[in-house]
């Protein structure tokens, strides 16, 4: 793309693990945390907290690295195909909570790997818009293996990250850095299949798209 900026592979992979990191360092930290008060509990009241607080990072750990497995990770070999089903499960673990839900309006099949892995990079984008909560309603377009994305991200507060236009476009005179390389990475994920991914508003919500 002209005018796009070109990383390096060596700090394309040091700042996608940074991010990886930075998504699994909450939970994990927590859990050490769970493991100390328990340690150092003397009523069961303290207990049952401590080990609810160590299930539930646990599970929250788990959840996010199975998405960055194939979100950032190679999730099979060259040429493999991904099923949206799986997609679904691993973007519902990593996306909802008590703020966020997903509507999944794509149907059953199996897409290449980097196509679903633009899908699910195109939901993280998303979810930044709506940063105090809402929801994300992912729609194909067009049919096949050749299906592309829409996802509509609706919330209190919703808003285009400034930033993000560019960095999904190439990046150009920006500063690649961890906050800023899931976006780049978007958009070179777009591109490896042929497409263009942006974001938009939609009246008061934020629409993400490829074509």
């Amino acid at each position: 793309m002209s005018g796009s900026i070109s990383l390096e592979a060596l700090d394309l992979a040091a700042l996608l693990c940074s991010r990886v990191c930075h998504d699994l360092i909450s939970p994990t930290g927590a859990i050490v945390n769970g493991i100390e008060v328990l340690d150092e509990a003397k009523d069961e009241e303290t207990k049952t907290f401590a080990y609810d607080l160590i299930k539930k990072s646990a599970a929250t750990a788990s959840a996010r690295l199975q998405f960055c497995r194939i979100a950032f990770g190679a999730a099979g070999s060259a040429g493999a195909e991904i099923d949206l089903g799986d997609a679904e499960t691993v973007a519902r673990g990593f996306i909802e909570d008590g703020k966020t839900k997903l509507t999944w309006n794509l149907p059953h099949a199996l897409l290449p790997k980097n196509r679903v892995k633009l899908l699910l990079n195109m939901l993280v984008v998303a979810g930044h818009a709506i940063p105090r909560g809402g929801t994300l309603a992912v729609s194909p377009v067009g049919a096949g293996e050749s299906m592309s994305f829409r996802i509509l991200a609706t919330g209190l507060n919703a808003r285009l990250p400034q930033s993000v236009p560019g960095l999904l476009a190439g990046g150009s005179g920006q500063v690649i850095d961890a906050h800023a390389i899931q976006p780049y990475y978007t958009g070179l994920l777009a591109r490896s299949c042929g497409m263009t991914v942006t974001i938009a508003t939609e009246g008061e919500a934020i629409v993400v798209s490829a074509h």
